[in-house]
């Protein structure tokens, strides 16, 4: 009879759910490049970030909203330097502290009532030794009042959508009264406003420092940042613990043309933090490397100019731009350029003119500025006619070819 018997058909039935299961569902299970790396941590929260595209390479549980501690100051430092960048404060201000910078405990120098510092010194301060009480007199002379101050931070929280953040105060301490509430945010939220503070090199002098003194030289400042004598690269940023928060740090490193960004928030321990965030930052090394898109000041191309001098000019990178491309990783990178419509003279040099969009695998990553390189004066008007004439002439070559 055609067919098969019942014993043929029940070894074919068992064979076909065998290479079911020890071949098809291996194949289906193989993890991609593009899958997160799998990390044991015992941090409550944490996030790897690529400096340059804020590309999140890791994260476990980024955006819970976590009491920070002393990592508040990331946001503190960061309203400091665009003061000074804004020109509303100079390094060598005096600055005289208040009853209220006095009573601040926790990490801190000591400032005693109507004690004169440099606003410098107060600086290094606070990005070397955490102090709670420099935080405080900084924010009055800038803003008046640390209400005042906290109130930017909380406004600059929202500008860089920082969307699990609240600041109560400018150091990280918790509030006096438990029925307040006191600073949270969330270990994506503390990556995006390092990434912002990153903007400002200078910073990275101070947070790199290991030991420095104020005081002339009667007061040591160690850094609370272990990491940065420990760990090849490493130069930022900020530590911070309290009972609630438990160990925090977010830190930042570069090698070889990378720079990343690891935070790590209510770690149980704090050899903890820094065992963990080494971990984030050497996966982060040793798992990608830089790809060059674009130099600081390199010509881009020559772009004509309508109404100049002369009929061109060249237009150069606003700043450096590399990519983080997993190594061994299929991954592209694409440019475009976009320019104003018409570019009129005059022109001066380091005017924008347009910007170099960079994409990878057609996501858009970031976008660099591009400048005028040199000035471009306005014509005579012999000049701009000649040119017109000269745009026509060539307009009608070009229609009846």
């Amino acid at each position: 009879m055609p067919g098969c018997g019942y014993f043929n058909c029940s070894f074919l039935r068992f064979m076909a759910v065998f290479c079911t299961i020890f071949i098809v569902i291996p194949i289906f299970s193989l993890p991609t490049q593009a899958e997160q790396p799998v990390f044991t941590l015992q941090s409550r929260s944490a996030i790897l970030m690529e400096a340059s595209t804020g590309e999140i390479i890791f994260s476990k549980n980024p955006d819970e909203k976590l009491p920070p501690a002393s990592i508040t100051k990331i946001m503190t430092l960061l309203l400091i330097m665009e003061a000074l960048e804004e020109g509303r404060a100079n390094l060598t201000d005096i600055v005289r502290a208040s009853e209220n910078a006095m009573r601040m405990g926790g990490s801190q120098i000591y400032l005693e009532v109507g004690e004169e510092m440099s606003l410098e010194d107060l600086i290094k301060s606070i990005a070397i030794a955490s102090a709670n009480d420099s935080c405080v007199a900084v924010a009055e002379y800038l803003y008046g009042t640390e209400e005042a101050f906290v109130r930017k931070m909380n406004e600059k929280a929202k500008e860089l959508g920082l969307t699990n953040t609240y600041f109560y105060n400018t150091n990280g301490l918790p509030p006096d009264d438990p029925g307040v509430k006191g600073n949270y945010t969330s270990a994506k939220d503390v990556a995006i406003m390092s990434r912002e503070l990153l903007k400002y090199p200078r910073v990275l002098e101070w947070t790199s420092t290991w030991i420095d003194y104020v005081r002339n030289g009667e007061f040591v400042l160690n850094n609370t940042n272990k990491l940065v004598r420990h760990y090849q690269g490493v130069d930022g940023l900020k530590t911070g613990y309290t009972n609630e928060a438990k160990y925090c740090l977010s830190a930042t490193g570069e090698r070889n043309g990378l720079r990343f960004i690891a935070v790590v928030m209510g770690a149980p321990t704090s050899d903890i933090r820094f065992k963990e965030v080494s971990t984030l930052l050497s996966y982060g090394f040793n798992a990608f490397k830089a790809y060059e898109v674009v130099e600081k000041d390199q010509l881009v191309q020559k772009v004509r100019v309508s109404r100049g001098k002369v009929e061109e000019v060249g237009v150069i990178a606003g700043t450096d731009f590399k990519v983080p491309l997993r190594k061994g990783a299929d991954e592209k990178v694409t440019t475009e350029i976009v320019l104003r419509e018409r570019i009129i003279a005059p022109i001066k040099a380091g005017e924008i003119l347009g910007e170099m969009v960079v994409k990878k695998d057609g996501t858009e990553i970031g976008r660099i500025p591009l400048k005028a390189q040199s000035d471009v004066e306005r014509g005579t008007i012999f000049q701009i006619i000649f040119q017109m004439l000269k745009n026509l002439f060539l307009s009608l070559v070009n229609l009846f070819r």
